[in-house]
């Protein structure tokens, strides 16, 4: 297990109702983690419209997550 620092924006904050978490969790990788995630949460959107970064910086989604690591869920945007 590691604990990872967890931040949602946009229609994932929404949907956790969190802008941020601290959590353990045995995921691996962001993949693992955001599917972790979507399982508890609910969230609608499916892991392949989602970026993740690690640490500020975008990852793909099969990088190793390590313990203390800052992960950043980043879904598509829309603009105006």
């Amino acid at each position: 297990m590691i604990t990872v620092n967890v931040q949602y924006f946009a229609i994932l904050r929404e949907q956790r109702g969190l802008a941020q978490e601290r959590l353990a969790t045995a995921a691996g990788t962001p993949e693992a983690l955001y599917g972790e995630l979507r399982a508890r949460h609910g969230f609608t959107l499916p892991a392949d419209r989602i970026r993740a970064a690690v640490n500020d910086e975008f990852v793909a989604s099969s990088a190793s997550l390590r313990d203390g690591d800052r992960v950043v869920f980043i879904p598509p945007v829309a603009g105006g």
